[in-house]
């Protein structure tokens, strides 16, 4: 019998063309076998490997862990005799490594029910002890922690970037650990397994590396080495945007079918609503994403706004039966940071011209931020005689060509423009400070972080009317205006510049604007997610050792 796809697509992944053959051939033979039956055919450090994470498994259950290896084939079966799909998952995650995809979890369940725990747990097992026999590779030691916290940092553990998303990550996850015992993740190069953040991906990852910038090539390599880490009974948080396929596909079982409580941060629903703003690829991706969250407990959106995007997608869920999870905005703060005297004297010597005020723009180049829009405005003020500088500070994104070649043309025509990839956090607050104002005509957001820093800063924005960034702006220091309309956005920009009664009042009026904080914020995803009587410092965390081999 040949093995199912699923095992081509799953099992075999990374084995050579030996290992195939053997994994086919254990397959072949588990039908209408017991798991002692296939188990006693494996030998040498296969053998002690498989006795090592077949106590794992039974460990994680509460179960009694027998001291003889020739009675743990026997005793999992016991264990997964009448069990239901989240012991299975858990049984395929410690086997193999890796955190099952969803096929792999329902075919392994309706070979239980048909063939029993041996037919069910063949393929894992074969996979398993395939890996050895034919190479040197040797699977990372492994760790089941149970009723921990895990918060999956991925991304944010590899970049130096500092977007919307990666800020509200380290935010979020700085205070977390600050006040809460977690276990920090990353995933593995081939996005099959989650790692321990160590070193110098849990600092990256908490805003904590002081060390200078490295590769995320460096990052990786730094992570290779690290604990492969399965969770059971835990409390799953993804604070960022997965877009990996292998990652959202293993995310996928995980909310389905693990019985791990699942939860995730909202920031916007950009790629469903306003798609044709969004990088091509990144509709596709998101779809995937958003097919694991079907599956999750709870999304904590950023706003009122995102909430709406995100429970009108629920109501589309629905139509295939599916309840969705529990949509919760929870609203970013209004935290404003102090730069210290350097930082502001560094901004005022590179962003000052003369005495001209300063109009800043912050965000990424991509064309929902509108920044043509703003470039456009800009242009018709100057040929109006008005004179001001302008800074955009941002990375570039899909689609921004248009606008760095427009920024260089009016470059050439002596304009007072300029960009620059990012700043550091004093030297950005720093030019929050020194703005005249700041504008952020974006089509869509989820929040809108740059409004409600420039307001907690007291300085004057124009924004846009609708979504979130009127939601964000209405307890006054901004005006509003139509971001697809270049004259009313030109029109609100020269009343800023030219009326000083105006300005005055606008930035009084942000200095009024009630605090929120970051040590707030972070409270209230750990109540909406955790729980409020939660104490993870408590819970028991089992660090199990599965099998003697260590690392590669």
């Amino acid at each position: 019998m040949a093995a199912p796809d699923l095992l081509r697509r799953g099992l075999y992944a990374g084995l050579s063309i030996g290992q195939r053959t053997l994994v086919d051939h254990t397959v072949a033979r588990s039908r209408g076998h017991s798991l002692r039956d296939i188990v006693r055919r494996v030998r040498g450090a296969p053998a002690r490997l498989l006795a090592g994470r077949l106590r794992a498994l039974l460990a994680a259950l509460d179960l009694p862990v027998p001291a003889d290896d020739g009675d743990l084939a026997e005793a999992t079966e016991a264990a997964l005799a009448e069990a239901d799909a989240s012991v299975v998952w858990l049984a395929l995650a410690v086997l193999t490594g890796r955190l099952p995809l969803d096929d792999e979890v329902v075919a392994a369940v309706r070979r239980l029910r048909l063939d029993g725990p041996g037919a069910a747990l063949a393929p894992a097992v074969a996979s398993l002890t395939g890996s050895l026999g034919y190479d040197r590779w040797r699977p990372p030691k492994l760790e089941v922690v149970r009723r921990a916290v895990v918060v999956d940092l991925h991304h944010t553990s590899r970049t130096d970037l500092a977007t919307g998303i990666q800020r509200v990550a380290r935010q979020m996850a700085a205070r977390w650990d600050r006040d809460h015992e977690l276990v920090l993740v990353g995933w593995s190069s081939d996005d099959e397994s989650f790692r321990r953040l160590d070193g110098a991906a849990r600092r990256r990852a908490l805003g904590l590396d002081e060390g200078g910038r490295r590769s995320a090539a460096s990052i990786a390599s730094a992570q290779h080495d690290t604990t492969v880490v399965v969770p059971w009974e835990c409390t799953y948080v993804m604070p960022e945007l997965a877009t990996e396929p292998g990652r959202t596909a293993r995310m996928l079982a995980l909310a389905r079918h693990s019985g791990n409580r699942t939860c995730a941060i909202g920031f916007d629903c950009v790629p469903l609503t306003t798609a044709e703003t969004a990088d091509d690829a990144m509709s596709g991706a998101f779809a995937r994403l958003l097919a694991a969250v079907r599956h999750m407990d709870t999304v904590a959106t950023i706003s009122e706004a995102a909430g709406a995007e995100y429970r009108g997608w629920r109501e589309m869920v629905a139509s295939v039966g599916l309840h969705g999870p529990a949509i919760v905005p929870i609203p970013l703060p209004t935290e404003a940071h102090e730069p210290g005297a350097d930082a502001r004297e560094a901004a005022r010597s590179r962003f000052s011209v003369g005495s001209l005020p300063l109009v800043l723009c912050v965000g990424s180049h991509e064309p929902r931020k509108n920044h043509l829009a703003v470039l456009h405005a800009a242009d018709l003020l100057w040929r109006r005689g008005l004179r001001f500088a302008l800074l955009f500070v941002g990375g570039n994104a899909w689609k921004c060509e248009r606008f760095q070649e427009r920024v260089a043309a009016l470059k050439r025509q002596r304009r007072f423009v300029e960009s620059v990839s990012s700043l550091d956090d004093d030297l950005l607050w720093a030019a929050y400070q020194l703005a005249h104002v700041v504008v952020f005509p974006s089509i869509n957001e989820g929040f809108g972080l740059p409004i409600a820093e420039a307001l907690a800063c007291g300085t004057p924005v124009i924004t846009s009317r609708h979504g979130s960034m009127a939601e964000v702006a209405g307890q006054g220091g901004a005006l509003l205006v139509d971001p697809r309309d270049d004259h009313d956005l030109a029109g609100a920009l020269e009343r800023v510049l030219e009326d000083p009664v105006l300005h005055a009042r606008l930035s009084a009026d942000a200095r009024r604007r009630p605090a929120r904080t970051w040590d707030e914020y972070a409270a209230d995803l750990w109540q909406q997610f955790v729980g409020a009587d939660a104490d993870p410092r408590a819970r028991a965390t089992a660090g199990l050792a599965a099998g003697p081999v260590r690392l590669r």
